[in-house]
Parts: structure tokens; sequence; C-alpha cells
């Protein structure tokens, strides 16, 4: 029920979704007549498909401590519910970002040693994916935090792409060792210390770009910045080529010939292939959607939701975080 298109964008997302994932099956959960409306023109399997119905909504200006408290039959908190239950694999939704944090942090519980979770979601750079977290869950974190960040990040990076030891960068105003805060040298030299860690140091804004680290470590304030930041520039970057296009009597004239060339950049690097970040360090997998997102969109997210809940993230992170010196 969340998102901005709610039902309408969702039902074909999942219709995509299950003609390209023969494994994939879901359940979706929410009010009935919405849910009826949109397969009026998007129908889906029903022996892959079934429903949960609810009675209520969490809306996007709801506090996550009144949803805690009350709406105990709300679609994000049943969804949330089913993955405690194991009748779930794992959860996704596009609803109120705090909501489902705070929801899921408390019916799921956290993995042992781990004081908070945190988002983690690709960043499409140098020709493939950057991982950064935290990505607005903790505002201010502390050191042993981003040290259970760099961990999990690591593993998860490790599972979904299959890259053993991804490198694992701190991300900071420079390079040199006393740069940074007094909690960013201090975790800077822990992760140094931790064997199980493939540590390159710290990366500066621009080394994100440049595949200097598979992932990178901060704080939610600092990630979710960089985060918006990001999606923003490419956004305005195909504005500005479309205008330079479009100003120019020549280059107009040889628009379909850059089209076809610029094709391949342009989709690496568009956000909604990238969408859905995963909330790490909970006892179940639990996925976020940009509230933005169309149907492309949130098909990239059921997807990145059923690549975690297939390599079954929450053990692995527990494994490594049990052999590491938290």
């Amino acid at each position: 029920m969340g998102g901005d298109f709610g039902p309408r964008c969702i039902v074909p997302a999942v219709a995509r979704c299950l003609a390209r994932l023969p494994q994939l099956n879901v359940i979706l959960v929410g009010d009935q007549a919405a849910l009826e409306s949109a397969l009026r023109s998007c129908s889906l399997p029903s022996d892959r498909v079934s429903f949960r119905y609810t009675s209520e909504v969490i809306l996007a200006d709801d506090s996550p401590a009144s949803v805690l408290r009350r709406k105990t039959d709300a679609s994000m908190r049943v969804a949330i519910e089913l993955v405690r239950d194991g009748q779930a694999a794992g959860c996704l939704s596009a609803g109120n970002t705090g909501a489902l944090m705070v929801l899921a942090r408390s019916v799921l519980g956290t993995l042992p040693g781990i004081d908070r979770p945190a988002f983690m979601a690709a960043l499409p750079v140098a020709g493939k994916a950057c991982y950064l977290l935290d990505l607005g869950a903790n505002v201010d974190c502390t050191a042993d935090q981003l040290f259970s960040f760099a961990v999990m990040g690591s593993v998860a990076v490790s599972e979904l792409t299959g890259n053993p030891a991804p490198r694992v960068g701190l991300l900071n105003i420079g390079t040199e060792l006393h740069k940074g805060s007094q909690r960013v040298r201090e975790v800077a030299e822990r992760l140094h210390n931790c064997k199980q860690l493939n540590f390159v140091g710290s990366v500066e804004g621009d080394g994100l770009f440049r595949d200097q680290a598979d992932v990178v470590v901060c704080d939610g304030f600092v990630g979710n910045v960089v985060l918006k930041a990001s999606e923003g520039l490419a956004d305005y970057l195909q504005l500005e080529m479309r205008r330079a296009v479009d100003q120019h009597p020549l280059i107009r004239w040889l628009a379909p010939l850059l089209r076809r060339v610029i094709a391949p950049v342009r989709e690496r690097h568009d956000p909604a292939l990238h969408n859905g970040a995963s909330l790490l360090g909970l006892q179940g997998v639990v996925v976020k959607s940009h509230g933005a997102a169309g149907e492309q969109a949130f098909a990239a997210a059921i997807e990145r939701a059923w690549l975690a809940s297939q390599a079954g993230l929450p053990q692995r992170i527990a494994e490594r975080l049990a052999s590491s010196a938290l």
C-alpha cells in the first residue's frame, strides 16, 4: 500500500518479476478493494500469488512511535510479521521509512551483537556497483555501530555479488590517517586490525565513483545526502544532454545515433535499476523501495529482496559477526 502509486504500480511490477523469476512466489498484503482494482488491468498467476487483506494502512505522515502502539492490522506490520512467522522469506515495502525501520526492529529483532540495523543500497559507478551504508536509518553513529556496518556490508556484498573479499572503505574527508573526526579515526584503526575484512582505508567522496571500494561505510546522515545527491545528479545530467541535443540542429539530426551510443551508459546509471535498500542487521530480510518508484524501479526492488532472501543474508551476517571482534 506504500509509495506514491500503491497497488497500481506494484501489481504490474510483480507480474514482470514473476515472468522473469520462476522460483519467485509473492504474498500481496493490503487493502482488498485497492488490490482487486489493480488486478482488473493486470492478472497474476493464482498458483504463485496469494493475498493477505488488512484493514489499516500506514500513512507517510504517521510517526513511527504511534504506528508501533496502534495500527496492529496495518499492511506493513502484517508483512513483517509474515517474515517473523516463517510464512515469507522477506518483506518489501515502499512506505513510510521510519515506520518500516521501527516495526522491523520491534517485530523481528536485531542479530546478536547488532545495536542498530542499517540501510544498504548500490550506487552504479565505474561500470559496476558500489554499496553504501548507512543510508538514513541512523543519523548519528558510534564507532561500534560503524564497525558493525562494515562487517554487515562486507558479508552482504559477498553473498550478493559472489566476490569473496569485497573491498571495504570508510567515507572520509581525506585519505590521510590524521583526517576525519575522532570517531572515524577510531573505527578506521579497528577496521585495519580486523583480519576478516578487506579494509582499503578511507575513501573520499569522489572515490565512490572511481572504483576505490566495493563497500563504503558512513553514518546515515552523510549516506542519505550522498545517495540523494547522486540520484539528482544522474537526472540532471540526462536533462542537460537532452537539452544539448535539442538546441543544435546538427546534433539533433544525429540524435538517433547518439541515443544508441549512450543508451548503455544511461541504463547503467539509471537509479530505477538500482532501487531497493536492504535493512541489514535484522533477524529477517527487509527491503525498502523508493517511495517514488515506478513499475520498473519497483521490479528492481523485488529482485533485490528475492536475491537477499535466496542468499540468506541474516544467517550469513550472524555467522560473520560471531567470528569478528565487535
